[in-house]
C-alpha cells in the first residue's frame, strides 16, 4: 500500500501546484496592441482586461469603425498571449506533464 500512498500523495502535491499557479495567473500581465501600437490592452493571463491605451490621432469621428476594430485586435491579441502565459505557468506547474486533449482549468 506505500506505492499508493505515494501517488496519493504526489497528486496532493500536483493539485496544489495547480492552484498555485491558477492563483498567480492573475499577476502575470500580458500586453497586446494593434495598428502599430495605436491601440494598447494590459491583461492577466486570467483574460481580466487591466487597460485600455487608445492613441489621440484615432479619436475623431471619421476614425470610429478603425477604432472599434483596431480595439478589438488588440483585445485578441491580448487575449492570444494571456493563452500562452497561462498555458507557460500550468506547463510549469506540472513539470511539462501534458494535460489530457481538452483538459480546461477551471479559470
Amino acid at each position: 500500500m506505500q506505492n499508493l500512498d505515494e501517488l496519493m500523495k504526489m497528486a496532493q502535491q500536483a493539485q496544489e501546484k495547480l492552484l498555485q499557479a491558477q492563483e498567480s495567473l492573475d499577476r502575470v500581465i500580458v500586453e497586446g496592441m494593434s495598428g502599430g501600437g495605436l491601440v494598447k490592452i494590459r491583461a492577466s493571463a486570467k483574460g481580466r482586461i487591466i487597460a485600455v491605451d487608445i492613441d489621440e490621432s484615432l479619436l475623431q469621428p471619421s476614425e470610429k469603425q478603425m477604432l472599434e476594430d483596431l480595439v478589438a485586435a488588440a483585445i485578441n491579441d491580448a487575449r492570444g498571449k494571456a493563452d500562452v502565459a497561462a498555458q507557460q505557468s500550468i506547463s510549469e506547474a506540472t513539470g511539462g506533464m501534458q494535460l489530457p486533449p481538452g483538459f480546461k482549468m477551471p479559470f
